[in-house]
C-alpha cells in the first residue's frame, strides 16, 4: 500500500517543446546578478518507504536548520526555509554564481496511513531526514497459515459434535 499520494505521469522523462525552447534560451542568454540572485528554487527530494515509515530527504546545503519550518496541515506536508547568499565575499569578486538563493518550499501529500504526529526530523551534511511512522493499523501484518493441522476451534468443534452424538 503507497503512503503518499501519486499523479502518475505517463511521459515523466520527456519535456515539453516549450521547456526546451526555455532552457536553450537561458542557457545562451544567461542572467545578469541580480536576477540568478532572484532565482526561484526547490531543494531535491527523495522520497521512500519502509515497512514501517516513509522518509522524506532533501538536499539542502548551507541551509541553517533553525531556520527551516516544517509542518503538516491537512494531511500536507510542508518544508519551508531560506538559502541566504554569502555577504562574506563581495559580490564583485565572483566570476560566476550558479547556485541559487533565497527562500523556498516543497508540499506533500500524505495518505491517512501516516502519524504525522510522530514526525522525527534530523539534519545531517546538509540534507534534512524527515521520518514519518506508519499507524499501527496501516503496518502490513504477517499471518501464519497451518498446514495439516486443525485449529483449535475446529477439534473442539469436532469433539463437542462426538459428545453429543453419545460416541
Amino acid at each position: 500500500m503507497r503512503t503518499m499520494n501519486r499523479w502518475e505521469q505517463p511521459f515523466r522523462g520527456a519535456t515539453t517543446l516549450q521547456e526546451q525552447i526555455n532552457r536553450v534560451f537561458g542557457d545562451v542568454v544567461g542572467r545578469t546578478g541580480e536576477e540568478s540572485n532572484l532565482t526561484p528554487w526547490a531543494p531535491p527530494v527523495d522520497i521512500f518507504e519502509t515497512e514501517n515509515e516513509l522518509v522524506v530527504k532533501a538536499d539542502l546545503p548551507d541551509v541553517n536548520p533553525q531556520n527551516l519550518d516544517i509542518r503538516v496541515e491537512n494531511n500536507i506536508l510542508t518544508i519551508r526555509g531560506e538559502r541566504k547568499f554569502e555577504s562574506k565575499v563581495n559580490e564583485d569578486n565572483y566570476l560566476r554564481i550558479e547556485r541559487a538563493y533565497g527562500s523556498f518550499s516543497r508540499s506533500f501529500s500524505l495518505a491517512n496511513t501516516v502519524n504525522s504526529e510522530a514526525i522525527k526530523a534530523d539534519y545531517q551534511n546538509g540534507v534534512l531526514a524527515l521520518s514519518i511512522p506508519k499507524r499501527e493499523e496501516a503496518k502490513p501484518k504477517q499471518i501464519k497459515v497451518n498446514v495439516g493441522t486443525q485449529t483449535q476451534t475446529q477439534a473442539q468443534t469436532h469433539a463437542m459434535a462426538a459428545t453429543a452424538s453419545g460416541r
